[in-house]
C-alpha cells in the first residue's frame, strides 16, 4: 500500500503497465551506534568532503590518530575542534565495527535545497528514491550520481537515513558532492518538477518499455523505489513513463544500488546527447 501522505487531488488514473502489484515492505532499521551516533562522519574520503563543503556548518570535534594528524591540511589541523587519540579510543565513539581510517569528524549535514532551487534551470538529471532505506545502498546511488554528474538527489523526509555513518562512508565523499532535498510527499514533488519542465521517468522490473526506450533525452527525474515494494503507485502514477533495465541473460534482478548505477549512465548519456 502507498502511505497515505502520498494522496492529493491532481491524482491521474493509471496507465497500461504503470499499476505495479507490490510486496509488503519489511522495516528497516538504520545502523547507529551511542546516542549521538549519527552526527558522525569516519573515513578519509568522507570526511575531508565534509570539511571541505562550504555548505556545512562548523564541525563539532575532528577525532584523529597521531600519525593522521601529521596529514592533516594546515588550516584543518589548526581547527579548535582537532583532538588526537589512539585508534581505538575514536572506534569506542562510533558505531560497532566502523571502518574509521584513523579519522572521524561529529558535523551537521549541510542544509538541503528546496524543489525550486535544484529545478531551475531545467536540464540535466535528477535521481530520486522512493523508500529506500538501507543506507550503503543510498551511499551507493549518491555515489553514482556524483560519478554521472547528477542534478541533485530527493530524499523523503521521514523514510531516509541522516547522511553519515554507515551512508557517508559508502559514498566516499558524494554526500558533499550533489546537492539533496528532504521533501515529505513525492507525488508532489513531481508535480513542481513537471510544472518547471522536468519529465519523470520511474524505473521498474515490470514495465513494458526498456529504460533506453522512454529516455528522450529532456530534463529527467528518474524515479527508484525500495528493493521489495519498487516504486510505489501514486509515486508511479506521477512519472510520465516506466521503464526496466534490459537483462539478456535472464537474471531476475538487481541490487538497487547497481540498477541505479545503470540506469542513471543511461539517463546522463541520453541527456548529454539531448
Amino acid at each position: 500500500m502507498s502511505s497515505h501522505s502520498e494522496r492529493n487531488d491532481r491524482r491521474k488514473p493509471s496507465a497500461p503497465g504503470r499499476d505495479f502489484s507490490h510486496k509488503p515492505r519489511n522495516k528497516q532499521s538504520f545502523s547507529k551506534g551511542g546516542d549521538d551516533a549519527k552526527d558522525w562522519i569516519w573515513g578519509t574520503h568522507a570526511v575531508e568532503a565534509a570539511l571541505s563543503n562550504p555548505a556545512r556548518p562548523a564541525p563539532k570535534r575532528l577525532l584523529v590518530t597521531a600519525d593522521r594528524a601529521k596529514r592533516l591540511a594546515p588550516d584543518i589541523a589548526k581547527l579548535p575542534c582537532v583532538q588526537i587519540m589512539e585508534g581505538k579510543d575514536i572506534a569506542r565513539q562510533l558505531p560497532q565495527g566502523a571502518v574509521h581510517q584513523g579519522i572521524a569528524l561529529k558535523i551537521d549535514e549541510p542544509e538541503p535545497l528546496s524543489i525550486a532551487e535544484i529545478g531551475a534551470p531545467a536540464q540535466g538529471v535528477i535521481v530520486m528514491l522512493d523508500q529506500i532505506t538501507d543506507p550503503q545502498n543510498i551511499g551507493a546511488i549518491f555515489r553514482s550520481a556524483a560519478a554521472f554528474g547528477v542534478r541533485a538527489a530527493i530524499l523523503q523526509d521521514r523514510h531516509a537515513p541522516a547522511l553519515t555513518g554507515v551512508l557517508a562512508k559508502t559514498a566516499v565523499g558524494a554526500v558533499d558532492k550533489v546537492p539533496y532535498v528532504r521533501v515529505v510527499n513525492l507525488s508532489r514533488a513531481l508535480e513542481e518538477l513537471a510544472d518547471m519542465g522536468w519529465r519523470a521517468v520511474g524505473l521498474a522490473g515490470e514495465a513494458e518499455e526498456t529504460l533506453e526506450n522512454v529516455l528522450d533525452g529532456t530534463p529527467t527525474v528518474l524515479v527508484l523505489g525500495s528493493e521489495g515494494e519498487g516504486v510505489r503507485r501514486l509515486v508511479a502514477e506521477h512519472c510520465d513513463a516506466m521503464g526496466k533495465i534490459a537483462m539478456p541473460g535472464g537474471f531476475e534482478s538487481l541490487n538497487v544500488s547497481a540498477a541505479a548505477a545503470i540506469a542513471l549512465y543511461e539517463a546522463s548519456r541520453v541527456s548529454r546527447r539531448g
